[in-house]
């Protein structure tokens, strides 16, 4: 595997954020990391075209995630949107759905199903 891939994390938890670093293989991943909606709707434009991948948390201050998801797809409707929270319940799917994200991951984050999902939402062959 060649290329690198940018993932945008959007978490206000810090902790999340150092977990995902620690998870997510560096020699394919370049990670840049935000606390909230606002941020990463600034982050997105300010490197568009690099990010591949945006993980979003529902739950931040400032701006959540499903504010944020809506407003990155008034002017980005492709790029996959991975949400993520603390609630498991098919609601909250349905509703990071609704707002545009592209697949849903609920805490606690498992190494496997996420690099699953990701790989999934990158199409990322790993043969």
């Amino acid at each position: 595997m060649d290329k690198k891939y940018c993932i945008l994390i959007a978490d206000d938890e810090s902790l999340n954020y150092l977990f995902y670093r620690e998870i997510l293989n560096e020699d394919i991943y370049n990670i840049i990391y935000v606390e909230n909606g606002i941020e990463a709707i600034d982050a997105l434009k300010d490197n568009y075209g690099t990010i591949d991948l945006i993980l979003m948390d529902m739950k931040m201050p400032d701006m959540d995630g499903f504010t944020a998801t809506k407003e990155i797809r008034k002017f980005d409707k492709k790029i996959p949107i991975l949400a993520q929270t603390a609630y498991a319940y098919r609601e909250d799917y349905d509703k990071a759905i609704e707002a545009g994200c592209s697949d849903y991951i609920s805490k606690p984050i498992h190494e496997e199903e996420l690099n699953s999902k990701i790989e999934k939402l990158l199409n990322i062959n790993k043969s």
